[in-house]
């Protein structure tokens, strides 16, 4: 379920790309992001790095879209979300704060929590979703600078990219129980 929620507005972002403009795209996003932080706050959860910023993210390039540059093109749009994902991963850990680190301490005991690998755990899944951000900007770059390649190309990497952090996410916590010989539970799974 947190996968889910988790990934529910760049879901939703993908699917209203293909359907309707671009800003109404984002504004669904960044409403979707406001509604899990709203989910979170009413189940006595903290906000989150990653929806926070998302929602400022998304609801600032619909800003920008709408007022400043409507003809922007959905390449551009895309590069624009990717950036802004990857400079709010990169920047969680970079402030010493992964952005996963708040979803797995709210899924684990604190003594969990307290292990030494838990935070370098923490820190190498988030890497995961950076570099996946990277290589779905990468992608973007490369199809804005040679519009002659098909655009399946941009999505493909984008699935291939999102998918392995998402297996990633799921098998290094159990890898890490493996290696290490934590108790069943010890370190933080995807849900």
């Amino acid at each position: 379920m947190t996968i889910f929620l988790i990934l529910a507005p760049y879901g939703v972002y993908t699917v209203l790309m293909f359907m309707t403009s671009a800003t109404v795209s984002v504004f669904a996003a960044s409403a979707i992001c406001l509604a899990t932080i709203a989910i979170d706050v009413a189940h006595g959860r903290s906000v989150k790095i990653l929806a926070a910023g998302s929602a400022i993210l998304f609801a600032a390039i619909g800003l920008y879209l709408a007022l400043l540059n409507p003809s922007l093109g959905t390449l551009g749009v895309k590069l624009s979300v990717d950036i802004g994902v990857f400079i709010i991963s990169l920047g969680s850990m970079l402030v010493r704060r992964p952005f996963t680190l708040q979803y797995a301490m709210e899924s684990v005991p604190a003594e969990t929590a307290a292990m030494p690998g838990f935070l370098t755990a923490n820190y190498i899944i988030t890497g995961a979703w950076t570099v996946a951000a990277l290589l779905m900007m990468a992608a973007n770059i490369v199809l804005l600078y040679f519009p002659g390649l098909p655009v399946w190309l941009g999505l493909a990497v984008a699935f291939a990219a999102r998918n392995s952090a998402i297996y990633f996410t799921k098998w290094y916590p159990e890898y890490r129980q493996i290696k290490h010989g934590a108790p069943a539970g010890a370190l933080p799974e995807a849900q």
